[in-house]
């Protein structure tokens, strides 16, 4: 079976440069707003290991759904306008959620991002103005708009879901390392090869790995960033004579820590693939546990 048309339609919207003035715009606006780190990475989700902004989404897609059926049934007319309202307001921390995120993507997905947005913008707008008819009084024009903004809301999802999975924005770039990296101690290299107190990359069995030497200690990462796949070892050493010295991503500036592979800071929200260590008459060997 092959693809819908309109899915050919979506992707061109990927290299639309017309999108560009909107997309500098909502940068600029966003950057701006969502400035502290703390909050960006709560946003993120950086404290619950995956994006919060899909999680964030079920309350005002349910809480409309929900209004939509009960606008089929007679006698339910106050519990349609709560829901509505619910919906409206419980898409103000997805709001900030989505943009969060969207902060941090490669240019393509910004450009679905902000269709994405404005989809999801007209729809809150769509479900304000069916609140406000319904406590008019006017239930027929209120239960109109609400299915309006249903369907811009299911079409906003629809583009959710391209640059999600088919965009791999919001996927762990990382999580196939630990599939492709052989079970059991493999060769990193001879340690005096490797300079102290500075980021380097080696490949091992194929797969890209970052390396920090510490006197006759080593610390290694996977080199592909769990957000975007950008290689790590272009990036910045942090708190190198500390005891936990962490790698900043050169791409959107993630954190993560070469002691354990957690995130620091986001836009991360996976940890890096971290490998066990040991040399052995000067060589120094890695492992991955769980992988093969």
């Amino acid at each position: 079976m092959r693809e819908l048309g309109i899915v050919k339609k979506i992707v061109s919207i990927e290299n639309t440069t017309a999108l560009d003035p909107l997309v500098e715009k909502a940068d600029g606006f966003w950057a701006a707003i969502l400035k502290p780190r703390a909050l960006r990475d709560l946003l993120h989700g950086v404290p619950f290991g995956h994006p919060v902004h899909p999680v964030s989404v079920q309350v005002p897609i349910g809480a409309w759904t929900s209004a939509a059926i009960l606008d089929l049934l007679p006698g339910t007319d106050a519990t349609s306008r709560l829901l509505v309202g619910v919906g409206a307001v419980s898409a103000i921390p997805a709001v900030l959620a989505g943009w969060t995120d969207w902060l941090q993507l490669h240019e393509q997905q910004k450009r679905v991002g902000v269709v994405h947005a404005a989809a999801n913008a007209t729809a809150v707008a769509l479900y304000a103005a069916s609140w406000i008819q319904r406590g008019r009084g006017k239930q027929t024009s209120g239960k109109l708009l609400a299915y309006a903004g249903l369907a811009m809301v299911s079409g906003a999802g629809y583009l959710g879901g391209h640059l999600s999975f088919r965009q791999a924005s919001a996927a762990n770039h990382a999580e196939a390392v630990q599939h492709l990296f052989p079970e059991g101690w493999q060769t990193l290299g001879p340690i005096d090869e490797l300079l102290d107190n500075e980021l380097s990359r080696m490949d091992v069995a194929g797969q890209p790995l970052l390396v920090l030497r510490r006197g006759k200690s080593v610390e290694v990462l996977s080199n592909t960033c769990s957000h975007l796949a950008a290689p790590l070892d272009e990036g910045e050493l942090l708190g190198a004579h500390t005891d936990d010295p962490c790698v900043s991503c050169p791409w959107h500036q993630s954190v993560f820590s070469m002691r354990t592979g957690e995130v620091v800071h986001g836009p991360a929200t996976a940890p890096q693939p971290k490998f066990r260590t040991r040399v052995t008459d000067g060589l120094v060997e890695v492992m991955l546990p769980n992988a093969g």
